[in-house]
């Protein structure tokens, strides 16, 4: 069996790669592993999305936690970001988040995150894998833990996230896609409170339609709307809301790099940028490294995750960080990428300038970027491929400097995804299409 966790914790089809037998000893191995580094009775934060498998594996995954002498601080419906922050604010060992994030509604996921909000290392998914076959004893009689509900979540995230706006939203009209998913009732919440005028689409989850055909996948939904209402803004979540995809008035979508640049940006501009540097993927467009360049900011690039981002930004000190897909870090008020604290940032930063969003992305221009998702029997085997790297030598010696390729694995799904950048978009398509059908032949599924 290969290594269960993947970027984004562990992922698959419910009840068949993630049952309640694995969340059970999941949340018992972690406990053992929580155990060894300083917490002998951990207290674990528990979360979900709307997915209908949630409620199985919530309590499959907290019966097992408390047979291995653990509590569990049921936080019930929540964002992912929210597990990380309530974390943190009630002082438990770790958090633990039950979803596949944009992943369709069969699927279901768990991550794991640290006492500090970080998500956990691989050394530690490692660890925590290795102990679920670990015959150590469970607690007995009045050693076993106890689940107990958080009362207040909700509202206390809500006031996390209220507390980040730069600026009121009290003139803006705007349109909300919570992609039947966690931020269904937090996202509108919150920019209410702010004084936005908000409507809502896709906030009605029965857990089955999570992410079909809305949110931040979908991001054109939100898009349309904007422009049939005559909406200032839009903006689109996915499943867990940690990301954040957004919508001009004249319905043009912004995505993360965008929205990462515009903040970087206006930090720079007022000396609130600390080292001077911004924490991206290997996915960012060209047009925001030109874009940083120009106004002397730092880039530094990790693999694609915001994990990854987030584990470089603690390294150099960055305060910010993000990734094309929309999520966007922001060090003073979060540890991982998380889609509403985005948009109060974004948001209000337009309105502390009272400019439009479109004159916020506009600080970058995009290059045009085409990416094949390709479906392979073995996602690894991209990076011992002789034809496929030569597939790709051949690209980058057609567009020189004028353009960019990255072949990679996805680390949740069986695909290899290819992405090239170009100047205009017909060689961009022309050149991602002809290293996929290499990559198709090689690695077929």
């Amino acid at each position: 069996m290969g290594r269960l966790f993947g970027t984004d914790g562990i992922r698959g089809v419910a009840g068949r790669d993630l049952t309640g037998e694995l969340a059970y000893a999941l949340g018992a191995a972690a406990v053992r592993v929580l155990g060894r580094h300083g917490g002998k009775h951990p207290v674990v934060v528990v979360g979900r999305d709307t997915r209908a498998s949630g409620d199985f594996l919530e309590s499959a995954l907290a019966a097992g936690i408390c047979s291995a002498g653990g509590d569990v601080l049921l936080a019930g419906i929540q964002t992912t970001p929210a597990v990380a922050f309530l974390t943190t604010a009630l002082g438990a060992n770790a958090g633990a988040m039950i979803s596949a994030s944009h992943n369709p509604p069969e699927d279901n996921g768990i991550k794991f995150f640290s006492r500090e909000g970080y998500k956990l290392p691989d050394a530690m998914e490692d660890e925590m894998e290795d102990a679920l076959d670990d015959p150590a004893a469970r607690a007995e009689g009045v050693r076993v833990g106890r689940i107990r509900p958080i009362p207040d979540a909700r509202e206390r995230y809500v006031d996390h996230l209220v507390g980040a706006a730069a600026a009121p939203l009290s003139a803006m009209r705007l349109v909300v896609d919570c992609a039947n998913g966690s931020a269904f009732m937090v996202a509108p919440e919150a920019l209410r409170w702010l004084g936005a005028e908000v409507h809502v689409l896709a906030d009605r989850p029965d857990g089955r339609n999570i992410n079909v055909g809305v949110g931040a996948m979908h991001p054109d939904v939100a898009a349309d709307e904007v422009v049939r209402l005559g909406a200032d803004a839009g903006v689109a979540h996915d499943g867990d809301a940690d990301r954040a995809l957004f919508a001009d008035a004249t319905g043009d979508v912004i995505d993360g790099d965008q929205v990462l640049a515009a903040c970087a940006a206006a930090m720079h501009e007022r000396g609130a940028l600390p080292q001077d540097t911004v924490v991206t993927t290997v996915m960012a467009n060209l047009g925001f490294h030109h874009a940083m360049a120009e106004r002397g900011i730092h880039v530094l690039t990790t693999r694609v995750g915001d994990r990854y981002v987030a584990e470089e930004m603690r390294r150099s000190g960055a305060g910010i960080g993000g990734e094309q897909s929309g999520h966007v870090i922001f060090a003073d008020r979060a540890t991982t990428g998380d889609g509403i604290l985005t948009a109060v940032r974004f948001l209000s930063l337009a309105a502390r300038r009272g400019v439009p969003v479109r004159e916020l992305a506009g600080v970058m221009r995009r290059f045009p970027q085409v990416i094949v998702n390709v479906p392979v029997a073995d996602r690894d085997g991209v990076l011992d491929s002789s034809g496929i790297q030569a597939a790709v030598a051949d690209a980058e010696r057609s567009l020189g400097d004028g353009g960019r390729v990255v072949v990679r694995a996805s680390g949740t799904e069986n695909l290899v995804r290819v992405m090239v950048e170009a100047e205009e978009e017909p060689a961009a398509r022309a050149h991602a299409e002809a290293i996929a059908a290499v990559v198709g032949e090689q690695l077929g599924a």
